[in-house]
């Protein structure tokens, strides 16, 4: 099964569960100042537990930076 996760393709033996088990795979211990999108639609932090991926999902993840 695959996601594509900021225009890569990532090949998983089972998919997460759901947007929060694969924000743990994929930052680890950060919550604050990222900002996901799924299927080009952004999903608020609250909702990750309840939204579920499916093959071929596209996920875009940014994480803000300090500087300017």
């Amino acid at each position: 099964m695959e996601l594509i996760i900021n225009h890569n393709r990532k090949t998983f033996d089972v998919l997460p569960e759901n947007l929060e088990a694969l924000m743990a795979l994929e930052a680890p211990g950060r919550k604050k100042g990222i900002a996901v999108a799924l299927n080009n639609r952004i999903i608020p932090i609250s909702l990750w537990p309840g939204t579920l991926l499916q093959d071929q999902d596209s996920i875009l993840i940014i994480a803000a930076t300090q500087g300017g």
